[in-house]
């Protein structure tokens, strides 16, 4: 199969293998693809930048990889989404801070916390409580 699009593929590096078997299979399906440049030794952060816009500008298409927390592939996000590219979210990392949040606000009391906590304390043997 022969594709013409040009995908750029951007993302958190904990996850390049990912990444890496990822276009492997878009390249089986004829597509170009750009992974993030992994050598940064000899790029200073401003030239990361505008080696991932030049990529993304390349682009047809932006494939995310996040952690939800990586400040990097955010910065790409807003490049590729001011260019209008085109994306899609190929994995997005579940277990977040913000997700911890959000289940400790759902105990409600801090009566609830501390049950959880005492739970744990005998499940792990964590002796926190």
């Amino acid at each position: 199969m022969n594709n013409n699009k040009v995908i750029a593929i951007i993302g958190s590096t904990q996850y390049l293998d990912k990444m890496k078997n990822y276009a492997d299979e878009l390249k089986k399906k004829g597509y170009t693809v750009h992974l993030p440049k992994t050598d940064f030794d000899d790029l200073t952060e401003l030239e990361m930048c505008i080696e991932n816009l030049k990529r993304i500008k390349e682009a047809d298409e932006v494939h995310v990889f996040w952690d939800q927390r990586s400040l990097g592939t955010v910065f790409d996000l807003g490049m590729s989404f001011a260019l209008g590219k085109k994306i899609k979210v190929v994995y997005l990392e579940q277990k977040t801070f913000a997700n911890l949040l959000r289940q400790i606000e759902a105990l409600k009391s801090f009566n609830n916390y501390m049950s959880l906590i005492n739970e744990g304390d005998k499940k792990w043997n964590l002796n926190i409580g």
